[in-house]
């Protein structure tokens, strides 16, 4: 008997094979290589801003330093919106790192009297410390002078204010920037001017072109205090627009400028700067903003 051949069958089975192998390609999408089986998603990227940084550095002026807050003609960095340790403020690096936190990674570098001139040497000190977030409030100085003429000209402030940034950018380039906008110090001038005390304090120097002869509502005088305080919007224009030219800064959008500071946010003894209410309130502007999902 003759034995049946059986090359239909290999024939067949190639056939399938083949079919199978062609199939299989076409569900990867063509010449796809076939997906490893212990292959991972791609990491997502890291953000511009971290909404928690581990880290704080304060720079600017008297009221980063919490002049006038706890004593006369003193100042009172425990009561500092930016690091201050004070219970009663609740301070932006303590809302961010927790109280031990704060303590040991938060560093105030801020002086009574700077005006943005001054930031550039702030920052070269911040930035030893190697901080993920620096904080910048600055700006009231350079409009509180003996008079009008002579306060810091806008492109001047301008400058400064780039050249501080420039400096952080090339020391620490993720480091982060908070802003704060300067006060509105007409307001200011309006609330304290209802304090004796406070005006009497005022005789001493404190913003003499805003607060120099209080009661004065000639047109000089008015004329005076809107010239300052069209310098005080100029400057908000310039950290604005300066800041949103650095994809890891952010600016208040004018919240400090915009807060309506009364008489229980303000010091009791010049009725100018921030009382510890006000530095709380300082402080809780500065959070919203830094942990905010967008700016």
């Amino acid at each position: 008997m003759r034995k049946r051949s059986h090359r239909p069958r290999v024939v067949l089975a190639l056939a399938v094979a083949a079919a199978l192998g062609v199939a299989g390609c076409d569900a990867v999408g063509g010449d796809s290589p076939t997906p490893s089986a212990t292959a991972r998603p791609s990491p997502k990227p890291t953000p511009l801003w971290d909404r928690s940084p581990s880290s704080v550095a304060a720079v600017g002026d008297s009221i980063t330093r919490g002049f006038d807050a706890c004593e006369v003609l003193s100042d009172c960095p425990e009561a500092s919106w930016a690091t201050g340790a004070s219970p009663e403020v609740d301070s932006l690096a303590v809302r961010l790192l927790g109280r031990t936190g704060a303590a040991e990674r938060s560093w105030n570098y801020a002086v009574t009297g700077a005006r943005m001139a001054d930031l550039p040497g702030q920052i070269a000190q911040a930035v030893r410390r190697k901080p993920q977030l620096v904080t910048v409030m600055v700006g009231a100085n350079d409009a509180c002078r003996a008079t009008p003429a002579a306060m810091t000209p806008a492109p001047e402030f301008r400058a400064d204010f780039e050249d501080s940034l420039r400096s952080l950018r090339k020391a620490l380039p993720k480091a982060q920037v908070f802003v704060a906008s300067v006060p509105n110090l007409k307001r200011l001038w309006s609330e304290g001017r209802t304090s004796p005390m406070g005006k009497q304090i005022w005789q001493l120097g404190i913003c003499p072109s805003m607060l120099g002869d209080a009661d004065a509502l000639d047109s000089a005088a008015n004329l005076r205090r809107s010239t300052v305080q069209k310098r005080v919007e100029d400057y908000n224009k310039v950290l604005k627009e300066v800041c949103a030219e650095d994809e890891r800064c952010r600016y208040d959008g004018g919240a400090v400028y915009d807060y309506r500071f009364g008489t229980t946010q303000l010091s009791r003894w010049d009725y100018f700067h921030p009382s510890v209410n006000g530095q709380a309130r300082l402080a809780e502007i500065a959070y919203r903003t830094v942990t905010a999902e967008r700016p």
